[in-house]
């Protein structure tokens, strides 16, 4: 299974296009405000099926949040802000309902940025709600995956160790450590790459230097930072053998496409999948 494969979302794009890139995997994204009926389940996996696409992970999004800058993402994202934890938590339970309908054994997220002070109070209010998700998943044969980034390594495979459940994992984005500053992506899979179970492949460049709150600029895939050969080799040689999910995160559509496109052909590439 080591090929590309492509993150995609739910009511942003079509099975089509997933198809066009000529992939056999990827990973859904459900936005926040989607509805997850067992009817919307029934024609995911009835089209899934027909596209000839196997789902490794859905990841759950959440309405509000809000990616601009570090600021910003740490008053809205995942399960950090106390407003909307009961919200979120429910949510992500029901996205876990929903990934098992569709026969998909993970489900991820951005938990946001997880206090290095194990004592905050909002360390311990987001290590019990992840409990919960994991608990819950538990329950369908589901992993439940954090996506890197938001903190460096060392300190989430902590909160991993914490949280003490045997189905917490990672789904590894090298260019998140990136684009929040927070690590070097094969010095970070180094210390994290026994709980990785899915990986993105996405690029970008650092912060720029002595803007407060900035967050690294999104790049094609092989034309940012990451330095996506020496990763992939890097994936090799620390025996991750799945799908290697192209992401590309950008609000003009055409754009996206190529990139996506590019993206899977340079994996091809370097994978001679």
């Amino acid at each position: 299974m080591f090929e590309p494969g492509v993150m995609f979302w739910a009511e942003r794009d079509d099975l089509e296009m997933v198809r066009s890139l000529g992939v056999r995997y990827g990973q859904l994204g459900i936005p926040g405000g989607m509805r997850l009926t067992g009817a919307v389940a029934a024609a995911w996996k009835t089209a899934l099926a027909s596209a000839g696409i196997t789902l490794v992970t859905v990841f759950a999004a959440y309405e509000g949040e809000d990616y601009a800058d570090i600021p910003a993402v740490a008053r809205t994202v995942g399960f950090i802000p106390p407003d909307t934890r009961a919200g979120r938590l429910s949510r992500t339970l029901a996205v876990s309902d929903f990934a098992a309908e569709l026969g998909v054994d993970s489900i991820a997220c951005h938990v946001g940025f997880v206090p290095e002070d194990a004592e905050h109070p909002d360390y311990a209010a987001v290590r019990q709600m992840v409990r919960q998700v994991c608990d819950h998943a538990a329950r369908h044969g589901q992993s439940f995956a954090l996506e890197t980034g938001q903190e460096p390594a060392q300190v989430l495979l902590e909160f991993v160790r914490d949280v003490d459940r045997a189905n917490l994992r990672i789904n590894f984005d090298p260019a998140n450590l990136i684009l929040y500053g927070t690590g070097e992506p094969r010095a970070a899979l180094a210390t994290l790459a026994p709980l990785v179970i899915s990986v993105h492949c996405k690029d970008g460049d650092w912060p720029a230097a002595g803007v407060a709150g900035a967050l690294g600029m999104e790049r094609p895939l092989g034309k940012g930072s990451v330095g996506i050969a020496r990763f992939v080799e890097m994936l090799r040689k620390v025996g991750f053998r799945g799908p290697l999910n192209v992401e590309r995160e950008t609000e003009d559509r055409q754009e996206r496409i190529r990139d996506l496109t590019e993206g899977v052909r340079l994996l091809r590439a370097l994978t001679g999948a």
